[in-house]
């Protein structure tokens, strides 16, 4: 320690020095934009004319530099896909420059992790998602905007309710009992209790997803399943801007699922009593008398709005810029009383206090509130969804009196737990009310020119609470209430030092170090109570119940100190080199394996900078890339590595005592799960920059995977955690973009595919891991498996062989031993897509444009578990497709879909239960018009522009269900993929928009 102060006090003493001599220069700054919409040009590179001396611009384009002889000084600004420009210096001390567009070598600036490079001169793999793309699809939350639209990224929407979570997968999954999410960087802050969804879409500038271990390891332990970086609205030098735009949204269910109408329904339980040697439920006359009857989908879902409203204001000086966002967005959802509605305000202030110091700000308010009505799972019409489906179409919601209708004794057939969705919607509320902070606060100093000190920090702090009532109104509840409150909060500290150095015009040097300082707070109180007298107070009374629930609390806390370093260097604009390396230590882990460390190294060479390219006149650029690193996970709790005590109660003789005991979990001794990366690409650009294309090969292994094992029951202990064995993903991702016509009338394309395929290479003992229990009465089991030599996740049961002479199901004896049982199980499908793919037009003629964006999944199975009831589950009075009906066994229809309509049928989960999930979505087309406000002599108006577009309109699947888009059991840290359990239903939409610029 004694060292590490020396050495630093020893390097602010030569900072300062060096900050003496150069103060007798003139600073010149000022912000570089380009020529066409003004915005920020970060990395344009600054130099002396006719000397060493240079400099590059921050994220907002911002420059400084010292010039020690002004009067006959040129300044030389530089940027990739710019044209150079020279501008004599004289007797002036700020200088902004507009770059007119280079269409012969188009580039961009990236943002990577504690920096920002041009993307010429990237040695890593990273995907790029520009705001106009993510303000194009009008999505409640920014992870579903970016679906198809970077290679090798997987979204994943779980459920279709408002505000539902989302699932992002980044060349696959790499952890068993950690979480498979990427870390989520937001404009420099690695966020741990929020989501990005707390973000408006329209404050959003950029984001940029980190793919390889090159990109990713100065995240070290976090960067394991990829980093995406969001960069919010910055203020820009300029008159004051004024942005709004508004839009309003009609959301309807996707697709409807034919059911049985009454005669069908009733006429198939009759025939179901008669296979069973029963008389039939049903007279003909009461047949003939049930007319239309009801489908309880048209009563259950309905028509819904959303509407969004943002505002942007944006301007500044050459001294203070500033960026200011309001935004609300209001979504109802397709089931009455569920909703999202997100209210937004985010602050940017960048000020220069003087030549060398500069301070910047930046904070995110959120308020979420929510109801929700995502009753999903269930079995026999025990949940809202499975209800809406089961209630039989002879009977409506309510008596003839106005009261409920109690359906579990409409028929003496029918099951005792399915509910009345009405009264499910009606008597139940479940609220949730969130707020979120996200705030950051640095000071820059720069004592000479390339050199730059950062002090930074910042705050997240989320506070939910949720409410859920049961009023007395819900058939066979006496009131029930249950109230939750939670905190996450995260302190972060970052210190940087970086350089960047023109060296002879042909050396660039670019390095950054640094440490770190994050903890993690999480705390929580519970609390509820049965019985009520009235349904006034609902949760605001817990004390008014007759029985008060049990109380409970938690806390957790953890701390991670880690120290980074980074150099990039390029020879010549041909040669590229990138280093890094990451230190991270948790509290997390066991003494001994505290710390981690993950270096990557990258190699890039700009094929076409080589004087035998030159003659290549259709190749614009030519980059091959190749790098290696090691990332990490935190796959653990903040008290694993623990003996933890376990409260309890206990009884002597009449008194009721306070217990502590060891816990059923054995503290092990545990490592950090390691991600190994090698990534092999190549960027290629033909025709002066027209066309772009990109290629990537990689393979990823993880070792050291933790999850839980069982232990023998002599230890005393049931389970521990330990270290388990490896999963490899290994893939192919391509993306290509271009214009395609380039004259009055302008056509871009853009398309990208990805093939990932995974593989669990070892486990502990070579024991097999199962997914998560699910439970439908009728069949209890795993869906998902992870077994060394197979695909992560894949699906395992049985196999079917047909019918019986009864018409019962069959199973295959696999193992032919003639007793089928789990010895007969194996793999029946897989939840990984062969391919991932997204496809993206714009045609835009004069004030004209027309925009398609196409999405798709392909090759990947899905567990239908809400079919298991709902065509299988014949002795419960349930409503089914009327393919079932139409389609099931008799002795004149041996080869049907469906067995025999009985209640003595048994089943297991199998081959039956698994469906192609493949699917190809108009994920969004827009027609926009820009009115010509010049022409109109509209001088207080920058821009109007009117657009009307449509979401989800066209899906082609084969899957049964209401939608192929579902992962009702996912989750961050779940294997269960690929499941559809009751889930809320995925909608489309019509959307009409205004942005107007002021």
């Amino acid at each position: 320690m004694k060292y590490f102060t020396f050495t630093w006090l020893l390097a602010c003493m030569t900072i300062w020095s060096a900050a003496t001599v150069w103060g007798q220069s003139i600073v010149i700054s000022g912000q570089i934009t380009g020529a066409g919409d003004k915005s920020p040009l970060p990395g344009t590179t600054v130099s002396l004319k006719g000397s060493t001396t240079g400099t590059t611009t921050d994220a907002s384009g911002n420059y400084r530099i010292s010039v020690p002889n002004p009067a006959n000084a040129i300044l030389v600004f530089s940027s990739v896909g710019f044209l150079s420009q020279e501008v004599s210096v004289g007797s002036r001390s700020a200088i902004n420059v507009e770059l007119a567009v280079d269409t012969r070598q188009l580039n961009e600036v990236v943002v990577v992790g504690y920096g920002t490079v041009r993307k010429s001169d990237l040695t890593g793999s990273l995907a790029q998602v520009k705001a106009k793309e993510l303000s194009s699809f009008p999505a409640p939350n920014v992870l579903q905007a970016l679906s198809g639209r970077a290679p090798g990224v997987q979204v994943i929407q779980n459920t279709g309710a408002p505000g539902a979570s989302i699932s992002v997968r980044i060349r696959g999954a790499n952890s068993v009992q950690g979480s498979n999410e990427p870390l989520y960087v937001i404009d420099g802050f690695p966020i741990a209790g929020s989501s990005p969804s707390i973000l408006n879409n329209n404050d959003i500038e950029s984001i940029e997803i980190l793919k390889d271990a090159s990109a990713t390891a100065i995240y070290g332990s976090r960067g394991a399943n990829g980093v995406v970086i969001i960069t919010t609205k910055q203020g820009k030098v300029g008159k004051v801007q004024v942005d709004y735009e508004g839009s309003y949204s009609i959301q309807t269910l996707r697709k409807k699922l034919d059911l049985m109408n009454p005669k069908e329904y009733a006429a198939f339980y009759n025939e179901q009593a008669v296979n069973d040697g029963k008389a039939p439920y049903f007279t003909q006359a009461q047949i003939d008398g049930f007319g239309p009857g009801y489908d309880w989908q048209d009563l259950v879902f309905r028509k819904a709005p959303m509407q969004t409203h943002n505002l942007t204001v944006n301007g500044g000086t050459d001294k203070t810029r500033f960026s200011i966002g309001g935004g609300l967005m209001n979504q109802q959802g397709i089931i009455a009383n569920s909703d999202y509605k997100r209210y937004s305000l985010r602050a940017n202030f960048i000020t220069d206090v003087s030549s060398k110091f500069s301070l910047t700000y930046g904070a995110t308010l959120s308020k979420i509130t929510s109801n929700r009505q995502n009753n999903s799972g269930g079995n026999r019409g025990s949940s809202l969804i499975s209800a809406a489906i089961s209630a039989p179409p002879t009977l409506t919601p309510y008596n003839d009196d106005g009261s409920y209708r109690v359906l579990t004794t409409a028929y003496p057939f029918i099951s005792n737990s399915i509910v009345n969705p009405i009264n499910v919607i009606n008597e139940t509320s479940d609220k949730l009310d969130a707020n979120r902070i996200l705030a950051n606060a640095a000071l820059t100093f720069k004592p000479f020119e390339g050199l730059a000190i950062k002090i930074s920090g910042g705050i997240e702090n989320a506070d939910d609470r949720t409410d859920a009532y049961q009023t007395t109104k819900l058939i066979n509840s006496v009131g029930n209430a249950s109230v939750g409150v939670s905190r996450t909060t995260s302190l972060l500290s970052e210190n940087t030092i970086s350089y960047n150095k023109i060296i002879g015009q042909k050396h660039s040097l670019a390095a950054v170090a640094g440490f770190t300082y994050q903890d993690f707070l999480s705390t929580s109180l519970s609390g509820s109570g049965t019985g009520f007298l009235s349904n006034v107070p609902q949760t605001y009374n817990l004390g008014s119940a007759s029985t008060p629930g049990i109380p409970g609390s938690s806390y957790g806390y953890s701390t991670l100190l880690s120290y980074l370093g980074r150099v990039n260097y390029s020879f010549n604009n041909r040669y590229l080199a990138t280093v890094s390396f990451r230190a991270d230590g948790s509290s997390k882990y066991s003494t001994g394996n505290k710390w981690g460390y993950f270096p990557s190294g990258a190699l890039a060479w700009r094929v076409s900078e080589e004087p035998f390219m030159k003659n290549v006149s259709f190749l614009s650029d030519l980059k091959l890339r190749a790098s290696w690193g090691l990332s990490g996970s935190q796959a653990i709790n903040a008290y694993a590595t623990l003996n933890m005590l376990s409260s309890g109660k206990t009884v002597f003789d009449d008194a009721l005592y306070n217990t502590f005991a060891p816990s059923t979990t054995l503290p092990g001794d545990l490592k950090w799960e390691t991600t190994e990366q090698t990534d092999a690409g190549a960027d290629i650009s033909f025709f002066s920059n027209r066309l772009h294309l990109t290629a990537d090969y990689y393979v990823k292994n993880t070792r050291d995977l933790l999850n839980t094992v069982q232990l023998p029951s002599s230890f005393g202990y049931t389970t521990t955690i330990r270290n388990v064995g490896q999963i490899q993903n290994k893939g192919l991702e391509f993306s290509v973009d271009g214009r395609v016509i380039d004259k009055a009338v302008k056509w871009d394309v853009s398309a990208n595919i990805a093939f990932n395929r995974s593989k669990v290479i070892k486990l502990y003992n070579g024991q097999d891991i199962l997914g998560g229990n699910f439970n439908v009465t009728l069949i209890s089991d795993a869906a998902n498996l992870l077994r060394q030599g197979l695909p992560v996740g894949v699906f395992y049961g049985y196999v079917e062989k047909g019918y019986s002479d009864k018409g019962q199901v069959v199973y295959q004896d696999l193992n032919g031993d003639g007793v089928i049982n789990q010895n007969d199980k194996t793999v029946i499908g897989n939840p990984n897509p062969k391919f991932i793919y997204g496809f993206n037009s714009s045609v835009s003629f004069k004030g004209l444009e027309l925009s398609i964006f196409i999405q798709g999944v392909q090759g990947n199975d899905l567990a239908n578990l809400s079919a298991i009831g709902n065509t299988l589950d014949y002795n419960y009075g349930l409503n089914m497709p009327r393919e079932v009906y139409l389609n099931h066994w008799t002795p004149t229809h041996t080869d049907a879909k469906y067995p025999i309509i009985s209640s003595k049928n048994s089943y297991n989960f199998s081959n039956r239960n698994i469906e192609n999930g493949s699917f190809m979505r108009l994920r969004n087309i827009q027609l926009a018009y820009t009115l010509p406000i010049k022409q109109w002599g509209l001088s207080d108006l920058r821009k109007v522009q009117i657009y009307a577009s449509g979401q989800n309109l066209l899906t082609i699947t084969n899957y049964s269900w209401w939608d192929p888009e579902v992962n009702s059991m996912g989750g961050a840290n779940s294997i269960g993929q690929g499941i559809d359990y009751y889930t809320y239903p995925t909608t489309k939409s019509v959307t009409f928009g205004l942005r107007i610029g002021f």
